[in-house]
């Protein structure tokens, strides 16, 4: 049927007008990203991509796996990992640049349903506040070093200053990475290249070192443990989404822009980071190698630099320069933590309670966990917290690559375009929720020694191939049945344009009175007349949900 604009406000919530006018402030959180917002270039959006993986936990994470299993099952272990994450972050990455939506927006009609997504917000807002520990950590060791503040006090001054950068979004972000990109760059690129070029033979000692034990013999164990604590980053593809969902629409005259950009800010961000741990080792190995007390500190970041600016520096100045390169790394992926990890907070609270606080309480959220988690010294045990938690991501973002290949575009089981308003959706889709329970679960009991330490090793491949096999079996078993609640969403509009991309046509939403673009609206149910995807969220009682179809 063909709806329009309806005058009866009568059942209009009296709250909804200032919840749904408040999303230019806020990125539009919960729903599409309409074209009238996305100004950006290609470039721009690529550029602040790239900005948010500035994070220094690369370089601690290089290392870590490096002392404990030597540097040839290491290097192996970076490469399993770069290419589990380019070859999963890819379909994600296009989905969210050619329709415009967060990777929970893409979950939820990959497999989850409406609510079944909500656990994997869960998983990544936890992966947000992980890293924003780890990075904050990083940060208050450089402030302890350069500026003797205690570390207690350096993980709140790391947490605070983060929070009135995070409040105005997309449009303050992208100002701030493309800004302080060129100069993190030079101060992360300069210590390598003296090293190579002043200590040749610190390469030959990076490659021959055979970790903290001397036990580094290659070893498929030890490199599948090492790419397990490097796959707990899987997740960052859903970071790199939260801005490449304001790409501009494809079109033939910047199609070749478009997917450039999209593979370097997409999946290719897993280049930048293999090449950054790689980096994190080579310096580990040669503070090892060459200083007394070398090892203790091997794998703080903030030493790892300070010490190689030493041998070309004058003191002072290398100093200087080490606590600025901490603190614009960790502003730059920090601000990308807080602002992701808000979002998957308020989509989570937003669908569970029907009730929209807007995304800045999150942002507090967020940082008061990470927070906690610094004043744990969660650096100590770092590795046990990544190997564990990449379980979990895995079986989430596999799951949803695996849909969308397998079941979008082989088995055409689940449809194609990604849906996420609610009353399209079934409430929980057992193809994707099941298949992504049975893999974290199976492979967190493999991680922990459940069936037996021979198999222990081998718990990422354990969530990679469940992860992947699972969605297809499932999908054919219940005949892509749960995918969708309804097939038509009662607007007798294009949903697409020509070329494909997300249609810019305005309708007007009759609850909060306000205009947005039709791949966010649908029919009301009790009105003749159109309602926005938040409006829908935020309808306790249902009156504006389409009914199920037969």
């Amino acid at each position: 049927m063909t709806v329009e604009p309806s005058l009866d406000h009568r059942t209009a919530p009296p709250s909804e007008p200032t919840t749904a006018t408040r999303e230019t402030l806020e990125d539009y959180t919960l729903r599409f990203a309409p074209r009238s917002y996305r100004k950006w270039s290609t470039g721009v959006v690529a550029v602040s991509a790239l900005g948010g993986i500035a994070y220094l936990a690369d370089f601690a994470i290089g290392a870590n796996i490096g002392i404990s299993y030597g540097t040839t099952n290491a290097l192996w272990g970076i490469g399993i990992f770069a290419v589990v994450i380019f070859a999963t972050g890819l379909p994600l990455a296009y989905y969210a640049a050619r329709y415009n939506i967060d990777l929970d927006l893409i979950t939820r009609g990959s497999g989850f349903g409406y609510y079944g997504s909500v656990v994997t917000n869960v998983i990544f807002a936890s992966f947000t506040f992980i890293f924003f520990a780890l990075e904050g950590s990083i940060m208050a060791q450089g402030l302890k070093l350069g500026l003797h503040i205690p570390l207690a006090l350096g993980y709140a001054v790391s947490t605070l200053i983060i929070f009135p950068l995070v409040i105005y979004g997309m449009k303050v972000l992208s100002t701030l990475q493309v800004w302080t990109t060129p100069l993190w760059l030079l101060l992360m690129v300069l210590p390598f290249v003296y090293l190579v070029v002043s200590h040749p033979d610190s390469v030959s000692s990076f490659f021959d070192y055979q970790g903290e034990e001397g036990k580094g013999a290659t070893d498929v164990g030890s490199m599948l443990l090492a790419a397990g604590v490097c796959l707990s980053l899987i997740a960052q593809i859903a970071e790199q989404i939260d801005y490449l969902r304001f790409m501009p629409p494809k079109t033939p005259e910047n199609s070749r822009r478009w997917w450039t950009h999209l593979l370097l800010a997409g999946p290719g961000w897993v280049i930048f980071g293999a090449i950054k741990q790689v980096i994190g080792l080579f310096l580990a190995v040669y503070l090892i190698a060459n200083l007394t007390d070398g090892a203790s500190v091997a794998n703080e970041p903030v030493h790892q630099f300070l010490e190689i600016y030493r041998g070309f520096l004058p003191g002072w100045l290398a100093m200087t320069l080490a606590v600025v390169l901490v603190v614009i790394s960790q502003v730059k992926i920090n601000v990308t933590n807080a602002y992701s990890g808000s979002l998957a907070w308020t989509n989570s609270y937003t669908r569970l309670t029907k009730h929209y606080p807007g995304r800045i309480v999150f942002v507090a959220f967020n940082l008061v966990i990470a927070l906690v988690l610094m004043e744990a010294n969660m650096f100590d045990f770092l590795n046990t917290i990544l190997g564990f938690y990449a379980n979990c991501g895995m079986a989430w973002i596999v799951v949803v690559a695996s849909d969308i290949v397998f079941n979008k575009y082989l088995l055409k089981l689940s449809p194609k375009q990604p849906e996420f308003r609610r009353g399209m959706l079934y409430a929980v889709n057992p193809v994707g929720f099941g298949s992504m329970a049975v893999a974290a679960g199976v492979s967190i009991l493999v991680f922990f020694g459940g069936l037996g330490s021979a198999i222990k090793p081998y718990s990422p491949l354990v969530a990679i191939v469940l992860a992947l096999v699972l969605p297809p079996l499932l999908a054919i078993a219940t005949r892509g049945k749960y995918y969708l609640r309804r097939t038509s969403d009662g607007i007798d509009l294009p949903m697409y344009d020509e070329h494909g991309n997300p249609s810019g046509e305005v309708l007007a939403c009759h609850v909060c009175r306000q205009d947005y673009e039709r791949p966010d609206m649908t029919a009301c149910e009790t009105h003749d007349a159109y309602v926005c995807s938040l409006c829908l969220s935020t309808d306790k009682v249902a009156d504006h949900v389409l009914a199920a179809q037969a």
